[in-house]
């Protein structure tokens, strides 16, 4: 059976798509125009689930006997398909996440390059020879598939997140179910239909739509041998706690506070550039988002001066609009909890310099203002919390050590950004952010795709993604010695 168009939205398992058992669906609206209505998506229950794992437990042992190089031509073909179809996906991410048209298109050009990365990595996926303490003996490493594995995404990157989870895992020969966020469902059937065109053998990458039902049997499932989650910290650890009495594998990638630092000699109109990028692409609806900028006192007016009116400039609006700065957020939910941390931002003494409201255009949409606040302090909630959306906090700090001291005040530990022109405190800051990823007088977000994603304190816990050391998650290492 075809996969039909984004109006109604199946799951795919053993190489079919399939209504859910349930028969429930759920509607995917468009963030930026409530009244259009995406489509509607299968709303599966755990039925679903189980079944998705019993057609990859059946393709384990011929994927497994295809070896990587050759698993990674179905990844080469579906590469292809994925390029011819770049503008489509670019489209849907648009039309049922928010994001800009162009921070669409950009999204589909990461996800190429991940795969590009993964697909070469096919031939890389080595071992060593070591000495042997006896004669004759040859010692070696090599690595095997570590089994089933479920993928459960997020709607942030509904095409690249997704994409540096199905590479690697179908590489390294593991078989997968996918498990989408069901605010994203139409990207994730794009992605899988690529995939299946490419003639992918049935049962290797499964999808399963849905919410909290779907995701809980998943990883209750004892056959799954590892679940790789991006999403909240509350779900990770919940995820952490299902899987730890059967000791099953886990890769999670949770939330993010993230600083830039902007000490007395910096660049003040690169780190504007920086933190308007950072705090504001993508409408902040990023793990890695600028959502803090810590900046010592003797430059904090001149900062604000060049930063609030780019900001107050910026244009809301839909993100298929070409004039458009900023999208939409996702939901309801999210635009509610932007204005409840900014309110409660100002009942504890911040002041808003800019934005702090919901937005309001010709359409009905989920737009909130780009917002400063500034006056706030550092143990505050909102300078502690994750808001997930376009609102920035400005804290003052009294030099290096303050501003390092700030950073690191939070739970969290996705990223850290300094901006400084002193080559000594470029390299202090790199030893002392407890960050996973940092970054030195450029924009905090992002990173290249052979480079590991990966955060530090409650935002990772297993191994990295987007690079070599993703096999420590799905290959399992092991030793052998030879005598000849």
């Amino acid at each position: 059976m075809a996969q039909p168009s984004s109006d109604h939205l199946l799951n795919h398992i053993g190489g079919r798509w399939l209504p859910s058992r349930t028969g429930a669906v759920r509607a995917n609206l468009n963030p930026a125009d409530t009244d259009d209505v995406v489509g509607e998506f299968a709303e599966s229950g755990a039925e679903d689930a189980t079944s998705a794992v019993d057609a990859a437990a059946g393709a384990r042992g011929e994927w497994d006997a295809l070896g990587p190089i050759e698993r990674a031509e179905y990844l080469r073909k579906a590469a292809g398909l994925i390029s011819e179809r770049r503008e489509r996906f670019a489209e849907a991410i648009t039309r049922e996440q928010g994001k800009r048209l162009s921070e669409g298109r950009g999204e589909v050009a990461r996800s190429l390059a991940i795969l590009d990365f993964t697909i070469g990595e096919a031939r890389r996926i080595n071992g060593v020879t070591t000495p042997a303490e006896e004669p004759r003996t040859i010692a070696m490493t090599f690595r095997r598939p570590l089994g089933v594995v479920g993928l459960i995404t997020p709607w942030n990157f509904p095409v690249a997140i997704p994409m540096w989870k199905v590479a690697p895992a179908l590489v390294a020969g593991c078989t997968a179910v996918l498990k989408p966020s069901p605010l994203t469902p139409w990207t994730s059937a794009l992605l899988v239909q690529a995939f299946a065109d490419a003639g992918l053998p049935d049962g290797v990458l499964n999808l399963v739509q849905g919410d909290r039902e779907a995701g809980e049997a998943l990883v209750a499932d004892p056959r799954v041998a590892g679940i790789s989650f991006t999403g909240s910290l509350p779900v990770g650890q919940a995820i952490n706690r299902s899987g730890a009495g059967r000791l099953m594998r886990t890769q999670l990638e949770l939330g993010g506070k993230n600083a830039l630092i902007v000490l007395a000699d910096a660049d003040l109109d690169a780190a504007v550039d920086a933190i308007v990028h950072g705090a504001f692409g993508q409408s902040g609806q990023r793990c890695s988002a600028t959502s803090r900028v810590v900046v010592d006192r003797s430059v904090r007016e001149a900062l604000l001066e060049r930063l609030v009116p780019r900001v107050a400039a910026m244009r809301v609006g839909r993100g298929d609009q070409d004039w458009a700065d900023i999208g939409p957020v996702v939901n309801d939910e999210r635009l509610r909890a932007c204005l409840s941390a900014v309110e409660g931002a100002v009942a504890a003494g911040a002041r808003i310099l800019c934005g702090g409201k919901e937005a309001v255009l010709d359409t009905p949409g989920y737009f909130v203002e780009p917002t400063v606040l500034t006056d706030v302090a550092w143990d505050s909630e909102i300078a502690q919390e994750e808001v997930f959306g376009p609102v920035l906090s400005v804290i003052d700090c009294d030099g290096y050590e303050d501003a390092m001291r700030i950073s690191n005040s939070v739970r969290y530990g996705m990223s850290g950004t300094i901006f400084t022109r002193d080559p000594s405190l470029m390299f202090q800051a790199l030893h002392d952010f407890e960050a996973g990823m940092l970054h030195v007088n450029r924009p905090g977000v992002g990173a290249y795709s052979h480079l590991p994603h990966m955060g530090a304190k409650a935002s990772q816990l297993g191994a990295p993604e987007c690079s070599p050391d993703v096999w420590d998650f799905y290959t399992d290492l092991r030793s052998a010695c030879i005598r000849y």
